[in-house]
């Protein structure tokens, strides 16, 4: 009997010191103050929920039931997520001291630790200030030819394919783009090498991060350390010529001399910012040109109108005889509406990630210390009061400028993103020629104009169609262009 006493009262002590482990490690918060919503099972929150649902159900289900602001516990990780004009501004704008950029190590490691992103304060400003002198109006402006050479390549790469990935082709434009905005020209060795272990990386950016021999996390941790030396014989070489003033990123940053010292950046930093603005720069750039194909290939009166506008422009360059011109380019009113409504209907970046660094109050509720805050810009997006009929894709309702707050597919406040206007500047010089030169079918649709059958969506991490939107482009001759005309 005093065996199986003795057993009982261990199995006892060995609960309770269980339990105590448990409630440092997942806390129960009981304050009567927290937003409602749910903290979902222990350990496993509510993530299998998020997972197994489409996002947009999974927070529109509990926006509908608690509300702009509510709770949850998804990632390992305790969360108030926030869907309101005021909440953005609160968190990016009005007091973004409260709350700091958070990212899994995991990730930290793979950009590098100096990324602008992962920082705030001075250096973070420093940095910033430094892309954004790179991408200012003033420089993109002459990066017109570069640009619109490296759009007309791949569309006639693509032509000559067959079938192909559009996701996957937009990846390979985006990064081009990015590397003549970051290195100016470049010479094809490095280019390759860069191109080669930037998709490793890219490949096991989003795994989960097992590093061991083999995994898809490892080659990435391989690929990075890759890419620094790269991009350091870069460095190298630029130093060595007789002037280092170029206007591209690298030459800003190589230029570059801060603090009371005047001291320059450090090959570290200059690596991770780097691998940083190609991470920024491709990725979500690449989903929307894809979801900008889809959307217009589903909606035929818009694309006839972005193609009669285009059309104009074509023939007052002789038939595409002159170059595209910058001034050209800030004239395609109705593309401009294109792009503005795929970025609200697509929701690329769904919402973002910040820590609260004290506890914080909002509207009568708390925001605890160490919780992650999540502001949701899809909600946002899709919300029927900010945007009548959401799930309708109409770029005219974007004749007149949205409610602050209400559209923010850039982000908002000191982390928005600096590369806007280059983004904007690749996907209008591309759908110029896409729609003048060329013509394109969905694998499993019809011509463009015809509704897409597969709505299905993946994430690779951010929303594309179904299979990266698979379909076939072809170039059209100077004969049909001139009987589109007469038509």
């Amino acid at each position: 009997m005093s065996m199986v006493l003795a057993s009982y009262l261990l199995c006892a002590i060995f609960l309770l010191v269980l339990l105590r482990i448990l409630r440092r490690k997942f806390p129960v918060y009981s304050k009567p103050n927290l937003p409602p919503g749910s903290m979902g099972w222990p350990f496993l929150g509510e993530t299998l929920q998020l997972y197994s649902h489409h996002p947009d159900s999974f927070f529109a289900t509990r926006q509908a039931r608690y509300g702009e602001i509510f709770k949850t516990h998804i990632l390992g990780c305790p969360c108030v997520m926030l869907a309101s004009p005021d909440a953005i501004r609160f968190v990016l704008v009005a007091h973004s001291s409260l709350f700091k950029p958070t990212y899994p190590p995991s990730k930290e490691r793979l950009i590098g630790p100096s990324a602008l992103f992962f920082h705030q304060g001075a250096y973070h400003s420093q940095i910033k200030k430094l892309v954004q002198e790179s991408l200012s109006l003033d420089v993109i402006r002459h990066m017109v030819p570069q640009v619109d050479s490296i759009a007309v390549s791949a569309l006639e790469s693509w032509s000559s394919a067959g079938i192909v990935s559009t996701f996957h082709q937009m990846k390979e434009f985006t990064f081009d783009v990015a590397v003549s905005s970051i290195f100016g020209h470049l010479g094809a060795c490095h280019k390759e090498k860069l191109k080669r272990n930037y998709f490793v990386l890219d490949r096991g950016y989003n795994c989960f991060p097992l590093n061991f021999p083999g995994s898809l996390y490892r080659k990435s941790v391989m690929a990075r350390e890759a890419l620094s030396n790269i991009i350091q014989d870069i460095v190298q070489q630029r130093k060595e010529e007789t002037t280092m003033q170029k206007r591209d990123l690298l030459g800003y940053m190589l230029n570059f001399r801060g603090g009371e010292k005047g001291e320059p950046l450090t090959e570290n930093q200059i690596s991770d910012n780097i691998i940083g603005v190609l991470f920024a720069a491709q990725d979500t750039t690449a989903s929307l040109l894809t979801w900008i194909l889809k959307y217009l290939h589903d909606n035929s009166d818009v694309l006839e109108s972005v193609r009669a506008e285009q059309a104009a422009i074509y023939r007052a360059n002789e038939e595409g005889k002159q170059p595209l011109t910058w001034a050209q380019t800030r004239k395609m009113v109705v593309t401009n509406r294109v792009i503005m409504e795929s970025m609200r209907m697509a929701s690329i970046i769904s919402f973002t990630f910040r820590e609260a660094v004290a506890d914080v109050e909002y509207k009568g509720f708390l925001i605890p210390k160490g919780w992650k805050v999540l502001p949701l810009f899809r909600s946002l997006h899709h919300n029927p009061d900010f945007f009548p009929e959401p799930r309708q894709f109409d770029p005219s309702r974007f004749q007149a400028s949205p409610r602050p707050n209400t559209f923010v597919p850039f982000g908002k406040g000191a982390h928005s993103c600096p590369g806007n206007e280059l983004a904007k500047l690749e996907m209008l010089i591309l759908i110029h020629h896409l729609v003048t030169k060329f013509r394109w079918k969905v694998a499993g649709g019809g011509a463009a104009g015809e509704s897409c059958k597969n709505k299905e969506v993946e994430y690779r991490p951010f929303p594309i169609p179904h299979g990266g939107l698979p379909a076939k482009f072809w170039k059209v001759d100077r004969d049909s262009h001139a009987q589109a005309d007469r038509t």
